[in-house]
């Protein structure tokens, strides 16, 4: 079984679960995708890391760093940066605090990021775009520089194309149509 066959298989054991649902949007579904259980194992994080840096890329992208919204876009950017160890040149990992801490650094953006970075947006789900929106909007108020967007599903409930229409590239290693659910 090839990796990305390998991830699909993962997402199906772990990460995917039928019923009535209301996702993070307020949208309704009859599944809900859990990629943490995935994304957190250490087959995932072997998988994602490798095919997240292949997406990364193909697309031309040159990420100082990789990082999303935490807790979803975590596992994702350390797979990533991990991967990139040994498949170089190497892209560090930060996360991006749903508030700025009120002590400290107050930073919101957290890890290994500074102002002017070339930077890619890590999103575990698609749905709405709501949560890759955020980090976007945390990341550029600290002076980053977003070059795309990596998804690990794209639900295609629209949130792809909300971001493609403000400007962001967006790449995904698969979507809700692959995984059978739509």
């Amino acid at each position: 079984m090839d990796e990305h066959a390998a991830l699909l298989h993962l997402l199906h054991q772990r990460s995917i679960s039928h019923g009535d649902f209301t996702l993070a949007s307020g949208a309704r579904s009859t599944y809900y995708i859990d990629a943490r259980p995935s994304t957190m194992s250490a087959e995932g994080l072997h998988l994602i890391g490798r095919l997240g840096l292949a997406a990364i890329r193909a697309r031309g992208w040159a990420p100082s760093a990789v990082g999303g919204l935490t807790m979803g876009a975590d596992p994702v950017a350390y797979a990533v940066a991990l991967a990139s160890r040994s498949a170089g040149p190497v892209i560090d990992a930060f996360s991006v605090r749903k508030e700025a801490k009120g002590h400290g650094t107050k930073r919101r953006v957290e890890g290994n990021f500074h102002a002017g970075d070339p930077v890619v947006v890590i999103e575990d789900v698609i749905t709405s775009g709501g949560s890759a929106l955020q980090a976007i909007a945390a990341v550029q108020e600290e002076g980053g520089r977003v070059v795309g967007v990596l998804a690990v599903v794209d639900r295609e409930q629209g949130g792809r194309a909300v971001l493609e229409e403000r400007g962001h590239a967006v790449a995904v290693l698969t979507t809700a149509t692959e995984l059978g659910l739509r």
